[in-house]
């Protein structure tokens, strides 16, 4: 059977995330390089997962001239994600991107079309839409055994990026809402197959006007009301001002029930502890006391599902399914910029307004 040749540009928590993925596939996955300014992080990358004979590299450019793969996998900041990907794409490979695609939507067109123009495939990284939860709840949505869908209220939040790129419009294309709230909108334009008609939005102002994050230059708090073309509404919401963990949750009503589904902090353990665990969930700041430490954390927010997913399709030279497309990422940046646009002019904004 052919391996998938993957080239993983940075080394740090997205590659980790990902990376983890890779190790349980490695009957069909050959990491060929990694590359990362830091040398010493990725041999403690590939260390960690068992990765043997790659390359390593310390410029991105050079690893894309030199590697020998099929796939050049982008876990970069924001602000990186367009000048490596239309390099690789330019070389001739797929490309999986973390989201959000990039931090402008001229820049995430130009990758579009960069892959149309080349004939390679960008796969959109959206992890909640292979998480089992997720899936799950969509399964029962879809079956007709809650009614007819009318409202979903999706949110995503915690209590503020580890990375120092987040502080900066610049470096991450806006504040909670691109950082955070990218992965509700996604997971709900791919369910409305992105037909969505209007937006009306609120958001901190930023700076000394956020909630709490006075040196950030973008929002902490970011809330957007949503309405599809077929009628069904939607709020979506993202904050840097939620303490205790990762919070991910996703409420959806029905004309005949309802479905609520909790990414990060429903489990199956309980635990009490004086000193305190060394891990419980992500962005949790204490783990003293009782706690409900997540059992296989990466794999039931998605990122197994995702990474296998686009193994198998780069493999077949397919394109990913609706949400995981690069067209996908575009969308969401489309719809992201409209939260902001009618937060900044306090009105409603149409999708028809922004053109193609």
């Amino acid at each position: 059977m052919k391996k998938l040749r993957v080239l993983i540009i940075g080394a740090a928590f997205a590659a980790d995330l990902h990376s983890d993925a890779y190790s349980r596939i490695l009957d069909k996955v050959h990491i060929a390089g990694i590359c990362d300014k830091d040398m010493s992080r990725i041999e403690s990358l590939a260390k960690r997962y068992g990765f043997t004979d790659y390359k390593a590299y310390d410029n991105y450019e050079t690893a894309i001239a030199d590697c020998d793969c099929d796939v050049v996998d982008i876990c970069l900041p924001n602000f990186l994600h367009h000048r490596v990907a239309i390099a690789a794409l330019n070389r001739g490979r797929h490309v999986i991107c973390e989201k959000p695609l990039a931090t402008k939507l001229e820049d995430a067109k130009e990758m579009v079309d960069t892959a149309k123009r080349v004939g390679k495939h960008i796969y959109y990284a959206e992890d909640w839409l292979f998480a089992p939860a997720i899936s799950k709840a969509k399964e029962i949505m879809l079956s007709g055994e809650v009614g007819k869908p009318l409202y979903i209220r999706a949110r995503e939040c915690h209590s503020g990026s580890h990375s120092p790129f987040a502080q900066t419009i610049e470096f991450c294309g806006g504040g909670c809402m691109m950082h955070l709230g990218v992965h509700p909108v996604t997971f709900l334009l791919a369910l409305k197959d992105n037909k969505w008609e209007e937006v009306v939005a609120m958001t901190a102002p930023g700076k000394e006007g956020n909630l709490i994050h006075s040196k950030m230059e973008g929002e902490d708090w970011a809330g957007a009301f949503i309405k599809f073309e077929d009628g069904t509404y939607a709020l979506v919401e993202a904050n840097y001002v939620t303490v205790g963990g990762m919070e991910d949750i996703i409420d959806i009503y029905c004309d005949q029930g309802c479905i609520h589904v909790d990414l990060s902090f429903s489990g199956p353990i309980r635990v009490f502890s004086i000193p305190g665990l060394s891990y419980t969930v992500e962005k949790a700041e204490i783990t003293t006391g009782w706690s409900t430490p997540a059992v296989d954390e990466k794999y039931n927010l998605g990122y197994c599902g995702e990474i296998n997913h686009f193994v198998d399709c780069a493999l077949k030279n397919e394109e990913a399914k609706v949400g995981l497309r690069g067209v996908d990422g575009l969308e969401t940046i489309k719809l992201i910029n409209a939260i902001y646009k009618s937060a900044r002019e306090g009105r409603k904004v149409r999708k028809e307004e922004l053109g193609e």
